[in-house]
């Protein structure tokens, strides 16, 4: 893995680069968040502060699970190898059960994985498996956007959408821990195939894979990245503009029937097209507004960038990793060692 310091200055193979120092005498967990794109890990202190970051590419579809579960463990040993950590945390995009299996991740090829019980195996020290929505979830309301408040929906929007519910101040799971899958909702009938096998999920036109191909749609070069159009947008650029206000809409159209049916009093948007700020959510906002039901009777909830950043995940994953410690079995979603 890749060395980063928080500010993005890379780092040479396989070093580690101090971020902050957190306080004297802090247990410290290492939050690693796995998605459909990057893997982010950390050591993470017990008041949210970042301590060290390594990043690797997420390996493809198409390699086996021990690829990108070789890929995480190299990357946690390193971070062991400078820190003492008490426990470990792990965000993976797609459905994880609540007993830390990935029954099934559209972007990456796990299928009914035991990735909890594998990596405690393999690392020898605790390990806590959960959506990665969920753990950006446990940041902001730690940390971040949403903290103090008890009713929240948060979206992280990469490569696909995920979704978490906060309710009454907590994290809802689900009977399953499958919580929060909004990304595969039905937008359009019969509309653009997805990973997952269906047709016109929201993901295929709210994320940042749905931006790309908006751009590309309307005019941006073939080869042209997420990044790329983000800047170009910012530089006024005809065709990057159209792409935000085409994503912006899907996202608030997606957004006003979860309101409705939540009744948030906060929406928090995570995940890296988050960076974009309000070139994405002023169009996300007009279209919620004008789609939301009953809206001259009800309030409108904000909608805001997560405050964690892109760090969110492993922060929240890192996070969960010390507030399992002491649960029967050892974790929540996981496996003790």
């Amino acid at each position: 893995m890749e060395s980063q310091s928080k500010h993005g200055r890379p780092a040479r193979q396989g070093s580690v680069v101090q971020v902050a120092a957190g306080k004297s005498g802090d247990q410290r967990f290492i939050g690693v968040d796995v998605g459909g794109t990057k893997i982010l890990a950390g050591v993470v202190a017990e008041d949210g502060t970042v301590v060290d970051v390594l990043r690797a590419s997420t390996p493809g579809r198409s390699d086996a699970p021990e690829v990108v579960e070789r890929a995480l463990v190299e990357g946690v040993t390193t971070l062991r190898q400078e820190h003492d950590v008490t426990a470990i945390g792990v965000g993976a995009a797609g459905f994880v059960g609540l007993d830390g299996r990935v029954r099934f991740a559209p972007h990456v090829s796990w299928r009914d994985e035991p990735f909890a019980a594998k990596l405690t195996d393999r690392l020898g020290i605790s390990v806590v498996v959960d959506n990665d929505a969920n753990v950006t979830a446990l940041a902001e309301l730690r940390y971040g956007a949403a903290a103090g408040r008890r009713e929240v929906l948060v979206l992280t929007l990469g490569t696909g959408i995920g979704g978490a519910v906060v309710m009454g101040g907590a994290v809802r799971r689900g009977a399953q821990g499958l919580a929060g899958e909004f990304g595969h909702l039905q937008v359009v009938p019969q509309g653009r195939l997805c990973p997952c096998g269906h047709r016109g999920c929201w993901e295929q036109y709210a994320s940042g894979t749905a931006l790309v191909r908006a751009a590309r749609e309307a005019g941006a070069p073939e080869d042209v990245t997420g990044p790329e159009v983000t800047a170009a947008a910012g530089t006024g650029t005809s065709w990057a503009e159209a792409a935000f206000a085409e994503v912006g809409r899907w996202l608030g159209v997606g957004l006003a029937g979860l309101v409705a049916g939540l009744d948030p009093e906060l929406v928090v948007i995570g995940g890296g097209l988050s960076a974009a700020g309000d070139l994405l959510l002023d169009p996300t906002r007009a279209a919620l507004a004008d789609r939301l039901p009953g809206r001259r009777y009800r309030t409108v909830p904000p909608v805001v960038v997560a405050a964690c950043g892109p760090e969110a995940g492993m922060i929240g994953a890192a996070t969960l990793a010390r507030e399992s410690m002491g649960q029967v079995g050892g974790t929540v979603g996981g496996s003790s060692a």
